[in-house]
């Protein structure tokens, strides 16, 4: 049974109609725009900090100190291994020969490649644990519970921990919001983050960090999905786009650039991540200056409270608001009954970068700002894509050239690592401006009621690609060129779900979001967008 939807379609359109005489840009926008896209700058600092977290620097068996060895058989303690690239022989990280013979050999007065061959020189593992660069990093995850060599497959674990936290929060973010309100989720996160970055700078082992790190990253999304949401709220419809696209996304690659700049200073990961969590607290003071979302309030039925945010910023912008701002007729609740689900594989590509900067040529630190760097001009680029070409064009075009100079990278000779460095960026690049599009036709899709669950779903169907990113680096270095081949052919595969996209204009998205229809389950695939996610699904497994 389907209720009238005449008036239900009109629910976006009487909200923006009564709220007109705000203007598009006073006082009181500026202050949203502003505030809210503050909140996801610490967001840029913990995304893609594992890269520093888990840094694994050059390491070679450790010998005790107390062997009495001489000076030649130290210096000739680990075997040579050709390396990947052809760049000759290096130290082996993962064995050594058996100390037995060493210690004969060093008794015996012989000495390594003259008396003895050392191809005839039995290996073992490194028994006594590894000795570690510190020249980069005083102090990583991996170094400090070595997750190198065997234990290597506990480093991409720990990102995926992180980002299984992300698909969970994206989900709970959504239903607490839409259940408890936009700030009250907003600054509890905020908090609860705090308290949880406070106590896994304590960790004791692996297995702790794990658990907490996935807490975390069930805070950190919580806070970008509702402060995304409570700003697409709070502003008009013309603001609200660059909000959506250029405001939050460019906000945050500020706070990712800043990161290689803590890193640099600080080479303790303890201490490292105790610097990039805690200023975000401050962001608690902002509870007195950012305000609940008048559409949610009315969707609740509040009314005198939406009444109240819209009489505040109409003083804040200097103008005087209407005898009646809501009528009765543009608060009744909806009917919706269902949440759509977008698996989101853009974020495959854009993790899998973001996280293999650390394997590019050349300064880490660098690599890092300078991936950071390139989203800044992507999101002004998407704003532009957003507010003049139709969603079909700007994804499938963003994708396509990403793909394109991610397979040109592999046909880069292994001596021009610049070359190849400009080559990837600029498919970070063209990844980057499809990611903010996504995410901002998203939020144009769902009524006010839904919109934080429903933004939250698919961002929680997105994390399953970057849950899976971890491994595409790791496997990159155990097969060169195989991450960006892959990363390539995911590309291509949305570009082509990209045809199935059937609506095009901001407009017809805004009026179709607020249908109040309730639908069930069967009848969700009558429709192009449910056939169009179904598809993405089919083509992810």
């Amino acid at each position: 049974m389907l209720p009238d939807s005449s008036s239900s379609t009109n629910k976006v359109t009487d909200y923006d109609t009564a709220t007109a005489f705000l203007g598009q840009w006073g006082r009181f926008q500026q202050k949203i725009f502003f505030l809210t896209s503050l909140c996801v700058i610490p967001n840029g600092f913990l995304t893609v900090a594992f890269v520093f977290l888990a840094a694994t620097p050059a390491h070679r068996c450790l010998l005790p100190a107390h062997l009495n060895l001489s000076a030649a058989w130290r210096n000739s303690s680990v075997p040579l291994e050709e390396e990947d690239g052809g760049a000759g022989p290096v130290p082996s990280r993962c064995s050594r020969y058996k100390l037995d013979y060493l210690l004969n050999y060093s008794d015996r007065g012989l000495l390594p490649g003259l008396d003895v061959n050392l191809s005839d020189v039995p290996t073992e593992g490194c028994l006594d644990g590894w000795e570690y660069d510190r020249s980069d990093y005083s102090s990583t995850i991996v170094t400090e519970w070595n997750m190198v060599c065997d234990d290597s497959w506990k480093k991409p674990l720990t990102s995926s921990f992180f980002y299984f936290g992300v698909l969970i929060g994206s989900f709970l973010s959504g239903q607490i919001s839409d259940r408890y309100g936009r700030k009250r989720a907003l600054f509890i996160a905020i908090a609860l983050q705090a308290i949880t970055a406070f106590i896994l700078v304590f960790s004791p082992n692996w297995t702790t960090f794990c658990i907490l790190y996935l807490i975390v990253g069930l805070e950190q999304i919580s806070i970008y999905v509702v402060a995304f949401v409570l700003g697409t709220e709070l502003l008009a419809r013309r603001t609200r786009a660059i909000f959506s696209t250029a405001g939050t996304c460019i906000f945050f690659a500020v706070g990712y650039m800043i990161l290689p700049l803590f890193a640099f200073y600080i080479r303790d990961w303890r201490m490292f991540f105790f610097s990039i969590t805690m200023p975000g607290s401050l962001r608690m003071i902002l509870w007195w200056f950012i305000p609940e979302s008048p559409r949610w309030l009315l969707s609740q039925g509040r009314i005198e409270e939406a009444k109240a945010i819209i009489t505040n910023a109409a003083k804040m912008n200097n103008v005087e608001p209407p005898a009646v701002i809501f009528s009765h007729l543009q608060v009744r609740a909806y009917c919706v009954s269902v949440t759509k689900f977008k698996l989101n594989t853009l974020t495959i590509g854009y993790f899998a970068l973001s996280l293999n900067t650390g394997n590019l040529s050349g300064n880490a630190y660098f690599n890092c700002f300078l991936s950071a760097a390139v989203e800044i001009p992507a999101y002004v680029l998407s704003w532009a894509l957003f507010r003049w070409c139709s969603r079909r064009l700007s994804v499938s075009s963003s994708l396509l050239t990403g793909g394109a100079f991610l397979l040109l990278t592999q046909l880069v000779p292994a001596h021009l690592f610049s070359l190849s460095t400009t080559f990837e960026m600029t498919g970070k690049f063209a990844v980057s401006t499809s990611f903010a599009v996504v995410y901002a036709y998203t939020a144009e899709l769902y009524p006010t009621v839904l919109r934080n669950t429903a933004v939250g779903s698919c961002s929680m169907a997105a994390r399953i690609g970057s849950i899976i990113a971890p491994y595409f680096v790791y496997l990159s270095k155990q097969i060169k060129a195989t991450s960006l081949i892959l990363l390539t052919c995911v590309s291509k595969c949305l570009l082509s779900v990209c045809c199935c996209f059937t609506c095009s204009a901001a407009s017809q998205n805004e009026d179709k979001s607020e249908d109040r229809r309730a639908y069930n389950i069967c009848d969700l695939f009558r429709f192009p967008n449910i056939r169009w996610i179904s598809i993405t699904l089919w083509l992810i497994w």
